[in-house]
């Protein structure tokens, strides 16, 4: 199904009865991805899952959208789908722009569960900083090198030869929101939520590491924090069967 929300055509699933669950995917992801969550809860309440602009079914954006643009465009959504009471659920980049939604609608989202959640600004060891340097020279001598190309053509080259995998994954527009979203801190947002939250983590997450979980379990007043044993960044994926079992028992008083 479609629903046009800011002249984006958002890509979007709703199947189900019972109380409001909107789920959101993980940067580069869709729907598909979130589709074994989406599947065990639809039996027991009205669960919706939307493709992200530029992800997906779902149009790119015109602009550079960033975290509090992704929630405006999804508080959009809920409206459009006349909700009043929502349980967010956010795996990464849907955990974001939940952090936000939290924040700013604590009369909307009644209940939260982030997984592996972006939203922090991750710790700078001296090698990142040694890595972002080299980058950067290596950005010049390429484009140096191969000065009788287009420049456009020069720099397509450079990135996906060197560029990390979530920018290399990205085209035109999308790169440009990635680099504007992993360069905003949402901290200060956590110590205002009062949804009940939820916060699951792969303890091999190497993308949103363990620590923004405990960083966000002691800013957020009535949260807790799952740690999953040999499971990475996709926890819910790795560790499926436990992880069904910890939001069921989360949810069972909403059921």
């Amino acid at each position: 199904m479609k629903v046009n929300i800011e002249n984006i055509e958002i890509n979007y699933i709703c199947e189900g009865q019972g109380k409001n669950i909107l789920i959101l995917h993980g940067w580069g992801a869709s729907i598909d991805t979130i589709m074994p969550i989406f599947n065990h809860l639809k039996g027991h309440f009205k669960v919706y899952a939307m493709d992200f602009p530029g992800c997906g079914q779902s149009q790119k954006p015109s602009e550079v959208l960033g975290a509090y643009d992704y929630a405006r465009i999804t508080k959009k959504f809920i409206d459009a789908m006349d909700m009043d009471e929502i349980i967010l659920i956010g795996h990464s980049h849907g955990g974001r722009v939940s952090i936000v939604l939290a924040n700013k609608y604590p009369e909307l989202v009644k209940k939260m569960i982030l997984i592996d959640s972006a939203g922090l600004i991750p710790k700078r060891k001296l090698k990142y900083y040694v890595k972002v340097y080299t980058f950067k020279a290596l950005k010049k001598l390429y484009s140096i090198t191969f000065f009788w190309m287009d420049k456009d053509e020069i720099m397509e080259r450079f990135y996906k030869k060197f560029g990390s995998t979530d920018y290399k994954d990205a085209d035109g527009i999308m790169r440009k929101i990635l680099v504007r979203l992993v360069n905003e801190d949402l901290r200060p947002l956590l110590k205002d939520i009062k949804a009940s939250t939820l916060l699951i983590w792969g303890k091999d997450d190497d993308a949103t590491p363990v620590y923004m979980g405990e960083i966000m379990e002691k800013e957020i007043k009535d949260s807790g924090l799952v740690i999953l044993e040999n499971a990475g960044h996709y926890s819910y994926l790795d560790q499926y069967v436990r992880f069904k079992a910890i939001i069921s028992s989360f949810l069972e008083k909403d059921k």
